[in-house]
């Protein structure tokens, strides 16, 4: 029992001693990461740790949905922020291309649902072309209450279906 226990620390102080050493920087250069789009990267040397700056776009851009109040097609401050960071990656990849899908939830008619949607989307697409993004490489559709996100007559399953989502 004893001298596993002592195995055992061997291979903590083992671990913990390989770790401070390799994010130890000795030749005075910074290190460099590649990220999920290809682009290289030089890091701190903090071990492998985003920076608060780095780690505020990773999560605008894992947002692609994008709510909106009852009957309104106004982006919040918040949505505004995240959309910052999609328009400068579409700016830097000009080739991609984005769909925005205007969404509504079911009260109200269908024709009024499906411009409603148009208008959300729309609005999303002025802010990124606001922001430099080329006309071309968006599109947007409306599909008004027809695609829900949750069903339900529920506050909670109509502020889901008030969206437009970026595909």
């Amino acid at each position: 029992m004893q001298s596993n226990m002592i195995k055992l620390g061997a291979v903590a102080l083992l671990s913990v001693m390989m770790a401070a050493c390799s994010s130890t920087d000795t030749e005075g250069t910074t290190p460099t990461t590649t990220d999920n789009t290809g682009a290289t990267t030089q890091g701190t040397g903090t071990g492998g740790q985003l920076s608060a700056a780095e780690l505020a776009r990773q999560q605008a851009l894992a947002k692609n949905v994008f709510y909106f109040a009852f009957d309104s097609s106004e982006l919040s401050a918040e949505d505004r922020n995240a959309l910052v960071y999609h328009a400068e990656e579409l700016k830097a990849n000009p080739t991609r291309r984005i769909r925005l899908e205007g969404h509504a939830d079911e009260r109200g008619t269908r024709e009024y649902n499906l411009a409603l949607g148009e208008r959300r989307a729309q609005a999303v697409e002025r802010y990124l072309q606001a922001q430099g993004v080329s006309a071309t490489q968006l599109e947007t559709i409306s599909y008004g209450e027809e695609r829900p996100a949750q069903t339900g007559t529920t506050e909670a399953s109509y502020s889901a279906n008030r969206r437009v989502e970026l595909r």
